[in-house]
C-alpha cells in the first residue's frame, strides 16, 4: 500500500506544481503569502473533517512534537512559492526535488539501512533522472536567453537569484523529509494521522498570520478570484494525505520516488504551460519511470 499511496502523492504534487507556477504573479510581492493562505485554508479544513468524519480524537501537544518538521515543510514551500515567480516550473521543479536524493542518502548513513540491489538501482535510476533533468533543463533555459534575450519573460530569466531559491527548498525540504521519517518510521514518535492533522493544522496557523500580515498591509485577498491558488491547494493537501502513510512504511525508497514528482511537473508544463520537450527529456524521463518501476517490483518480491 505504501507504494501506491507514493505514486498518488507523486501525482498529486505534479498537479500542485503546475497550479503554482500558473498562480504565480511575477509583478505581486506578496504573491507567495496568498498561495500559503490558500494552502493553511484548505489543509485547515482537510485535517477538521477528517477529524469529525473518523473520529479521531487530536492532542494539542503532537502539534508541539510535531513543529520541528511542520516548520522545515513550510518554510521550504514558502521559499519554493517566491521561486516560481523568477524561474520557469521546468526547472525549479528538478532541482527542488533533488531533496528526495539527500534524504535517502541521510537515512541509509545514520540508520545503517541495507538495501536490496534492485532498491538501489531503482534509487539509484530516480535520482539520476533528476538530477539530469536540473541539468538538461538550466542547458535549455541558457539557450534560450541567448537566443532570444530581448524575448524572453522577465520572470523566466534564470539569475543567481532565482536559482537560490529552489536550491534552498531542495536543502530546507530535504532535512524535513529526513526528519519526518525519523518522526514516522524510524523511531515512531508520532503517528500517521496525529502527523497529518499536526502538519495541516500548523499551515492553518501560520496561514492566519499571513492574512493578518496581508490585512496590515492593506493588500487584498480574496479566496475565490484566487482559482489558481485553490486548485493547487487541493492537490497539495490531497498529496499530504498519502505522503504521510508513504513515509511512515517505507521511508527510505518513498523520499526518491515521491521526489520524481519533478516528472509530472514538467509534463504538464509541456502541455499546458508550452514549454519544450527534447528528446534527451523523453530519455530522462523513461529513466525516472524505470526506476520506480524496480522499485514496484522490488516491493512486491
Amino acid at each position: 500500500m505504501w507504494f501506491l499511496a507514493a505514486l498518488l502523492t507523486t501525482a498529486a504534487w505534479g498537479f500542485a506544481d503546475l497550479y503554482y507556477k500558473k498562480g504565480s504573479d511575477p509583478d505581486d510581492r506578496y504573491s507567495h503569502l496568498k498561495i500559503v493562505i490558500a494552502v493553511g485554508l484548505v489543509m485547515g479544513l482537510h485535517a477538521t473533517a477528517y477529524m469529525l468524519f473518523l473520529g479521531i480524537r487530536f492532542d494539542p501537544a503532537d502539534l508541539v512534537l510535531y513543529l520541528p518538521v511542520s516548520a522545515l515543510y513550510i518554510l521550504s514551500m514558502a521559499i519554493g512559492y517566491v521561486g516560481l515567480r523568477y524561474i520557469e516550473l521546468s526547472i525549479a521543479s528538478p532541482v527542488q526535488n533533488s531533496s528526495g536524493a539527500m534524504t535517502t542518502i541521510l537515512l541509509v548513513l545514520v540508520f545503517d539501512h541495507v538495501l536490496s540491489g534492485l532498491e538501489i538501482a531503482g534509487v539509484t535510476a530516480v535520482t539520476a533522472g533528476v538530477i539530469a533533468l536540473a541539468v538538461l533543463e538550466k542547458k535549455a533555459e541558457q539557450a534560450a536567453r541567448l537566443a532570444e534575450a530581448e524575448r524572453l519573460d522577465p520572470k523566466y530569466r534564470l539569475g543567481f537569484l532565482a536559482i537560490v531559491f529552489p536550491v534552498l527548498y531542495a536543502v530546507i525540504d530535504g532535512l524535513g523529509t529526513f526528519a519526518d521519517a525519523v518522526y514516522l518510521d524510524e523511531l515512531s514518535l508520532i503517528g500517521e494521522e496525529a502527523a497529518l492533522i499536526a502538519y495541516e493544522y500548523t499551515f492553518l496557523l501560520v496561514a492566519a498570520c499571513a492574512w493578518l500580515y496581508l490585512r496590515a498591509k492593506r493588500v487584498p485577498f480574496r479566496l475565490f478570484r484566487e482559482k489558481e491558488k485553490g486548485i493547487a491547494a487541493l492537490f497539495e493537501t490531497a498529496g499530504q494525505f498519502f505522503y504521510v502513510f508513504a513515509m511512515a512504511r517505507n521511508a527510505v525508497i518513498t523520499a526518491p520516488i515521491i521526489a520524481s514528482y519533478s516528472i509530472v511537473s514538467i509534463l504538464l508544463s509541456r502541455l499546458i504551460l508550452k514549454e519544450k520537450l527534447s528528446g534527451a527529456h523523453y530519455l530522462v524521463i523513461a529513466l525516472v519511470l524505470a526506476g520506480i518501476a524496480v522499485l514496484g517490483i522490488a516491493d512486491a518480491l
